[in-house]
């Protein structure tokens, strides 16, 4: 990874040294000091496409992180709430779990990579913050994707298609290739994804979930252990308050239950596992802190609509 800094560093002028290094201006709203060592990212695919008005996709939707760095050419990007102008030499990222489309009508280039957080993250990078959906890609970032590609050839997808690549067989394919690498070879790769990371990051915003500093400990309790088995009594004594009256704190803080909100990131976590690995369902129950996998099952049932094993069959068909 030092290696990477110093390789991206030559590449640009002291000016622009100067920039990277200088003190940054104290934020309207103070961010949440995450410990870098938290950010466990692991790359899926990283490449350059370029396209002549055949990247248009609906209803893209993954769980893992998309970046795009725009080298010519403009598109759309059609997310739930907004329109976004896909522009030459700017960053853009699309959340996992996030519903999308893409749209083109003439040449357009870009470099794309693709990552999640891993499962043993204690925080999750996009429930603390709220990135900006584009940044300015700044001095030697398509010098970095360069690296990147040249340094992993095989990691670029085969085609377009999202249906091409996005399913669980062809992404367990990806994982066990990034976990096969030399230690160095992925401690570059880490340090690469940091920096760009690091551009949404230097603009984000903090995440107003509760102004409670009591429901705040509560919350980091629940990602720090969403692999443990975690109960309301638990929780209340993590507020110190009694049962009833937690119960009814969380749920006006947060608009549903303790357990409702705790099954929904274990489901999230649950997607993840199903997707990237070929454990068997009753190993991600287990993972996740359930003894019972029946109870996991009908659990995961309410929350998507499927069964764990329909979720990954839908993922492989």
């Amino acid at each position: 990874m030092l290696i990477l800094c110093y390789y991206w560093l030559f590449l640009l002028t002291d000016s622009e040294q100067f920039r990277i290094f200088a003190p940054m201006k104290e934020k309207e709203h103070e961010l949440i000091q995450v410990p870098i060592e938290s950010m466990n990212l692991m790359l899926l695919n990283v490449g350059l496409a370029r396209h002549n008005a055949n990247w248009n996709w609906k209803d893209v939707n993954s769980p893992f992180i998309r970046i795009f760095y725009v080298t010519e050419g403009e598109a759309i990007l059609h997310l739930p709430e907004e329109d976004v102008a896909l522009r030459p030499r700017h960053l853009y990222i699309i959340p996992a779990y996030t519903v999308h489309s893409y749209e083109c009508h003439g040449v357009y280039e870009q470099y794309y990579l693709h990552m999640y957080e891993g499962f043993k993250n204690k925080v999750n990078l996009q429930e603390v913050y709220e990135l900006p959906t584009e940044v300015d890609g700044g001095p030697g970032m398509q010098q970095l994707f360069e690296y990147m590609c040249a340094q992993l050839p095989d990691a670029r997808l085969p085609q377009s298609d999202p249906k091409s690549y996005d399913t669980s067989a062809q992404m367990s394919d990806y994982v066990a290739r990034y976990r096969a690498m030399e230690l160095w070879g992925k401690m570059e790769l880490r340090g690469a994804m940091l920096m760009i990371m690091s551009r949404f990051i230097r603009h984000a915003r903090p995440r107003i979930w509760t102004h409670d500093e009591r429901m705040k400990r509560v919350l980091e309790h629940i990602h720090a252990h969403i692999s443990d088995s975690i109960d309301v009594e638990e929780l209340a004594g993590v507020a110190n308050v009694t049962k009833p009256y937690f119960i009814k704190l969380f749920k006006r803080e947060f608009g549903s239950s303790p357990i409702q909100y705790v099954n929904h990131k274990k489901v999230e976590r649950a997607q993840l596992l199903l997707y990237t690995t070929d454990m068997a369902v009753k190993e991600v129950a287990f993972m996740l802190g359930f003894n019972d996998q029946n109870y996991f099952i009908r659990m995961f049932h309410k929350v998507t609509g499927v069964t764990p094993q329909e979720y990954r069959r839908k993922l492989r068909s």
